[in-house]
């Protein structure tokens, strides 16, 4: 059996391209290098229009010699169909293709798909030999487009964890993919009406439920170390000195500063969400706005430890203890707001027309 394979596909700028997959890969690099065949950026092989006149056959003839095997694809080029579908959608997306030319490889994707559907399931299953990513420019969302298996024309559609929650596999508030019909404008449409908006609760209610476990840390934390100062005692019941209840203490505080440093991260965009008076708790407005001015104090001191110089412990430890004992004490009030507070995209208009020329700059990949 051969342990190279090349994927035959047509575009409709390139004409014929190739992907080389398998275990030996490189063999079919080799073929198709050999049969004129030129690879670009994204690891996609196009045969020159003007080039060598070579056909599929010679590609064939020279791929045996390799021990490499040539499959041709009833589907057009993913490719193309990820940048018809990236200048239907709202807003302004950029399209590219990645390949996993080795099974490991897409293996090493998985835990990043952040998926609850059938996509997940498939890259669990099915040997996925390429996929194209389509990126929002504006807000960062990478959504991940796979031909469908054992479909002829279908595609699933599902997302990568956003940035900050990554390795998002297993996690119970992901998305779950859907499937899109081969015409880009109805594609379009089922990713903004149904997909989208699903994807940002879902973003929401994992980073709610991640600030929730932070919290949950820090008080269990914060009960363990108000334990042992009111005992004198540490947690094998040892009598504390001077000494070992001050260093106890500064372990906390470090602790504490690097489990807030979650609430951080994740806590600005929820709270903008929240409406307090919209809410059955319109008296949370004051502590909302405690919270948030907590946060903005400790983003503050983030940027000082982080961009100035030698920065003593002591004192990010005095200034960061106020703002994680506000959320200590009001950060339930915010965590019911948060659930209340989950975004609902109305459906997008009907798309009947490309959205403007997409940017050319490719953003960074997560797979190879």
């Amino acid at each position: 059996m051969a342990e190279g394979q090349i994927i035959l596909a047509h575009s409709r700028q390139s004409g014929i391209v190739a992907i080389a997959s398998g275990e030996q890969y490189p063999w079919a690099h080799t073929a198709l290098a050999e049969s004129g065949f030129q690879r670009d950026v994204e690891g996609v092989w196009h045969l020159p229009a003007d080039g060598t006149g070579t056909t599929v056959a010679d590609l064939v003839t020279c791929a045996k010699r390799h021990r490499t095997s040539v499959h041709t694809s009833g589907r057009r080029f993913i490719g193309d169909a990820a940048r018809d579908l990236a200048r239907h959608l709202p807003g302004q997306w950029h399209a590219s293709v990645d390949i996993y030319s080795r099974p490991a490889w897409q293996e090493d994707l998985v835990p990043w798909i952040w998926d609850s559907g059938e996509l997940g399931r498939a890259f669990h299953s099915e040997r996925i030999a390429y996929a194209a990513t389509l990126t929002d420019l504006a807000h960062g969302t990478m959504l991940l487009l796979v031909e469908r298996p054992g479909h002829q024309l279908d595609y699933l559609v599902g997302a990568f964890a956003p940035e900050g929650l990554e390795e998002g596999h297993g996690d119970p508030h992901a998305p779950r993919s859907i499937v899109l019909p081969p015409f880009a404008a109805r594609a379009a449409q089922a990713i903004a009406d149904r997909y989208l908006p699903s994807y940002e609760q879902a973003v929401h209610a994992r980073r709610t439920a991640t600030i929730a476990a932070a919290l949950g840390s820090l008080r269990t934390a914060h009960d363990t170390w108000q334990a042992m100062v009111a005992s004198g005692r540490s947690s094998d019941a040892n009598p504390l000195s001077t000494a070992a209840l001050g260093a106890a203490t500064e372990e906390f505080l470090d602790h504490a500063w690097h489990r807030f440093l979650t609430v951080v991260d994740h806590a600005p965009t929820l709270i903008d969400r929240c409406r307090p008076a919209n809410s059955p708790w319109p008296e949370d407005a004051a502590p909302l706005s405690r919270l948030a001015d907590a946060v903005r104090d400790a983003e503050t001191l983030l940027d000082e430890v982080v961009q100035g110089g030698p920065f003593p412990p002591q004192e990010r430890r005095a200034r960061a203890w106020p703002a994680i004992e506000t959320w200590l004490t009001d950060g339930e009030i915010f965590l019911r707001q948060a659930r209340v507070s989950a975004p609902h995209r109305s459906p997008a208009p009907p798309i009947a027309a490309p959205a403007r020329p997409l940017a050319t700059a490719r953003p960074a990949h997560r797979s190879r």
